[in-house]
């Protein structure tokens, strides 16, 4: 979805982002360089939604960020679940507890600070729900460090995975990024342990459920 009207007009006509999450939203904005990294309120919604409708208790975050998408994932899950969420910049860490705080999600949350991969061996599953916004280099490298720690049935939802049309260029861009995206997808098509869909929203969120 990229017409910005079309998008207006969606924001306007689903249940709107909480005080807290508008607040997130802003101090991206004023706080940090990159906030065209943040969860926009559609998806964030739609995370907390579909983490209502699994029933999930434990969710796996690959990358924080801000801390909007894990606060959407805390509002959904389950009484005394638990979001684990992994970010690799300790500079955002005081604007992530105060957003979290504020949301009233700070119990519900464990923050990992440090490198992706070295942190997700030491984690132990199942989890109901893991959810990749991180490097997209590393794509295929999260998926099989995860793997083994996804319930049966459970859903692994990457971000992303369009990457703004440059899959389909000709020639495709080579740069580590878009090459990782690529091999991601191509990955999980090929990958006869799940079955998927990828939703043309934003930059694409594929949606992937281990059978």
């Amino acid at each position: 979805m990229r017409n910005s009207r079309e998008e207006q007009y969606v924001a306007e006509h689903s249940s709107p982002q909480s005080e807290a999450l508008e607040w997130i939203q802003k101090q991206t904005h004023i706080r940090t360089n990159y906030p065209r990294m943040l969860t926009g309120a559609v998806q964030g919604r739609f995370l907390t939604m579909l983490a209502r409708i699994s029933g999930a208790e434990r969710v796996l975050e690959i990358g924080t960020f801000t801390g909007y998408s894990s606060t959407c994932f805390a509002y959904g899950i389950k009484e005394g679940g638990m979001v684990d969420t992994l970010e690799i910049n300790d500079e955002l860490e005081d604007l992530i507890r105060e957003g979290w705080e504020r949301a009233g999600v700070r119990d519900r949350i464990t923050l990992h600070i440090g490198d992706a991969k070295e942190t997700l061996r030491t984690l132990s599953g199942p989890y109901d729900i893991v959810y990749m916004d991180a490097n997209k280099r590393e794509y295929c490298e999260y998926y099989d460090l995860i793997f083994d720690l996804v319930r049966p049935g459970g859903l692994i939802l990457a971000d992303d995975v369009l990457w703004d049309g440059k899959l389909w260029q000709d020639p495709m861009p080579s740069d580590k990024q878009t090459l990782g995206i690529a091999a991601f997808n191509d990955m999980v098509a090929a990958d006869s342990r799940v079955e998927s869909v990828i939703l043309p929203w934003r930059d694409g969120l594929n949606i992937i459920r281990k059978k």
